[in-house]
């Protein structure tokens, strides 16, 4: 039940801080931070347990929860199933530090602390929930769910836009939502689950006699039509809906695709329809422009959990989902998606190097570097994988970093504007040295983690038979940009004689910017650090998605 408890303490915590008194809001944050606290020594003892060479998911829990009868056409079964691979682990673990980050960077938040950290734990359990559900019924509830509190957390503690922010944020989301449920529900009902069918059929007598010989002879009986359809048992199991044996010959999503809505392949308007979902939520470009809102006018620690987490679920729903139920579809558009990534690269980097607002101009630098997960997975290649879900850890710890950084400056002149500030460095030393520490790693500098996460993207896009070289070279220049605008803005605030706008009458050479509190620097440091580990011992992160990588690609995709 470890997974679970990953998922569920979060969820308690939030009911317990929605229902104590008034009297106790000084200990609304101390559970919050205990409780994330938790989580991260829950997942240190999943750690633990984690097998590095297992290809299949483990450390499972499945319980029966919703079955349903369809008279004619069987029966439907949910079931409330959790898990893991080397897939999920690394952003289980991502999410476990951030979401701790999350709640230290909260402390000073003094309105409405009871809602807010409220909402903050059921964020957190919403989040834990996506990335451990094997059902995608369950996946598509937490998923869902998980707009409630983001849209309140920006609604309510954001800055003066905060309403146009949020609501934009939420009509997205929503929007790809749709998009998912569609294909969700044409899923369930094109595939079976061979396990309960074969229950069902009298094939066998309890679920011990279940193995790999009952489940091909069920899938063959389904393929040859010797099945009677009212008892076929329908399912939302992410395991049996990639395994292609399980897909019903005559149904919308069948295999065989002799279905064409509007002239296309069921199949085809179905991966992009799960595709447009889940690149809303990375954000690919041209579907990013509710990010920069959401960004500027969310509280830091909504930001850090924003950019650091919630991003990444988009990255995981292609590998998941969109390239795992569809991999015809990734295979057949790699060339398109690949060009959305490049664009995406490019795009936001250009954007980026145009920011005066320093949280715009890392919001405009977190759709460039989400361009490289796509880029790695349209590669279909080991690389290129390994490398989208290593630039997803990366990123999640440095823009978690960067968002921090921009708070600092933020809390002390209520102003984000790279044009306020020049010469920090003399007034704010430590400050200036580890948002240099930021910018670089951010930008690829070797040794740290961003510049791993970028090298095997592109090694894989290169190395793709599905991709012409020419995307490979383009998408080198997000790397140039990322320089341009990481080290223009590191000159422009932090070098020459000291100047700040909003000290125009103070003495010369004399600066009433506090420098690093003991609490940001133990924000600070750790991720800094994290950072610098990553790039020097990548494994940490490959040795865990290596081997399910290495089955993905083998199950699903025809080279």
């Amino acid at each position: 039940m470890l997974l679970s408890l990953l998922i569920f303490l979060p969820l308690l915590g939030s009911l317990v801080v929605a229902l104590l008194p008034s009297s106790q809001r000084g200990q609304f944050r101390w559970i919050a931070l205990g409780i994330t606290a938790a989580n991260l020594l829950v997942s240190g003892l999943v750690y633990t347990a984690f097998d590095q060479t297992q290809t299949d998911y483990q450390i499972g829990q499945q319980i029966d929860w919703i079955t349903l009868s369809l008279g004619n056409l069987g029966s439907v079964s949910i079931d409330y199933l959790v898990g893991i691979d080397g897939m999920s682990f690394p952003l289980i673990l991502l999410t476990t530090v951030v979401m701790l980050v999350g709640v230290i960077s909260s402390w000073t938040i003094r309105e409405r602390q009871r809602a807010y950290f409220s909402l903050y734990l059921l964020l957190t359990g919403t989040v834990m929930g996506c990335f451990l559900a094997l059902d995608f019924f369950l996946f598509f509830l937490f998923f869902e769910f998980m707009l409630l509190p983001m849209y309140f957390l920006i609604g309510l503690w954001g800055g003066p836009r905060r309403e146009y922010a949020s609501l934009k944020f939420f009509l997205y989301t929503l929007f790809g939502s749709v998009l998912i449920l569609l294909v969700m529900i044409g899923l369930s009902m094109s595939v079976m689950d061979p396990v309960s069918t074969a229950l069902a059929t009298g094939l066998i007598n309890g679920l011990e006699q279940a193995d790999t010989n009952v489940i091909r002879l069920i899938q063959a009986q389904l393929a040859n039509g010797q099945i009677d359809p009212a008892r076929i048992v329908h399912t939302f199991d992410f395991r049996y809906l990639a395994d292609g044996g399980n897909y019903l010959p005559s149904s919308f999503l069948s295999l065989s695709g002799e279905t064409f809505p509007l002239g296309i392949p069921a199949r085809m308007l179905a991966f992009w329809a799960v595709f447009l979902g889940f690149a809303i939520k990375l954000p690919i470009v041209p579907l990013h422009t509710w990010l920069p809102d959401a960004h500027v006018e969310a509280p830091t620690p909504v930001s850090v959990v924003l950019a650091g987490v919630l991003l990444k679920i988009g990255g995981y729903g292609f590998l998941r989902i969109a390239w795992g139920f569809f991999p015809d579809g990734g295979a057949e558009y790699a060339r398109v998606l690949a060009g959305l990534g490049v664009l995406s690269i490019v795009y936001g980097g250009l954007n980026a190097l145009a920011q005066n607002d320093i949280k715009k101009m890392i919001a405009y630098s977190s759709v460039s570097h989400m361009g490289f997960v796509l880029l790695g997975i349209a590669s279909l290649t080991a690389e290129g994988i390994n490398g989208a879900i290593y630039q997803m850890v990366s990123h999640g710890i440095l823009s978690a970093m960067l968002f921090l950084i921009a708070g600092v400056i933020y809390d002390r002149t209520h102003d984000r504007r790279i044009d306020s500030y020049r010469g920090l460095n003399h007034a704010m030393p430590q400050y200036a040295t580890l948002t240099a520490v930021a910018f670089f790693a951010s930008l690829g500098l070797p040794g740290f983690s961003g510049f791993v996460g970028e090298l095997f993207t592109l090694m894989g896009s290169m190395q793709s038979a599905w991709l012409p070289g020419w995307q490979t070279a383009l998408a080198t220049l997000g790397i140039v940009l990322a320089a341009g605008y990481f080290l223009w803005t590191l000159q422009r605030m932090f070098f020459g004689p000291y100047w700040n706008r909003h000290e125009t009458n103070s003495t010369p050479g004399t600066s009433s910017l506090a420098d690093l509190t003991p609490r940001e620097r133990w924000l600070l440091i750790p991720l800094g650090l994290f950072s610098l580990i990553l790039g020097l011992f990548p494994n940490l992160i490959f040795n865990l998605s290596s081997a399910a990588v290495s089955e993905w690609l083998k199950r699903f995709l025809v080279e």
